[in-house]
């Protein structure tokens, strides 16, 4: 018996260095839904890095890690600014870069916000949507801890 065990487990069990079998439900089987035309949609040889990053609308605030003159950072998930936090419930694709449905929160009130990101190098155009296409120009700030390029 107790070899019949030892030989079981052992056909059960995979070694450390490889990764477990996966496990067979009907979810696992199920195709992977598809996200209505326009959102979330990348485009070949584009997608969210050309807008995540650091971005401040002087240089000089890329240093700063507090106060209002400070970088918002842009992932692709969250869009945090000074005194707001902002979860990225949608991305689409335009031709001007990407606009990005956002569902904020500021000084305890909720908001549902639209903003265009187009981005050329290292310089971002902001277009706040819902807010008569209000415009802030921003420049990409190095990552913390990033060694700046040679001059």
């Amino acid at each position: 018996m107790a070899a019949s065990l030892a030989a079981c487990s052992e056909s059960e069990v995979n070694p450390p260095t490889q990764p477990a079998q996966p496990i067979v439900t009907p979810e696992a089987e199920a195709p992977a839904p598809t996200p209505p035309p326009g959102v979330g949609t990348v485009m070949p040889g584009s997608g969210p890095q050309t807008f995540v990053g650091r971005w401040a609308a002087n240089a000089r605030w890329c240093a700063r890690t507090t106060g209002a003159e400070r970088p918002i950072e842009i992932n692709a998930t969250r869009f945090e600014g000074y005194e707001n936090s902002c979860g990225i419930v949608a991305v689409s694709q335009v031709a001007e870069g990407y606009e990005a449905s956002l569902a904020c929160s500021a000084e305890g009130r909720t908001s549902s916000e639209r903003a265009r990101m187009s981005v050329q190098g290292d310089a971002m155009r902001l277009v706040w949507l819902n807010r008569n296409e209000a415009t802030v120009s921003l420049v990409r700030c190095p990552m913390p801890g990033a060694v700046p390029p040679p001059s």
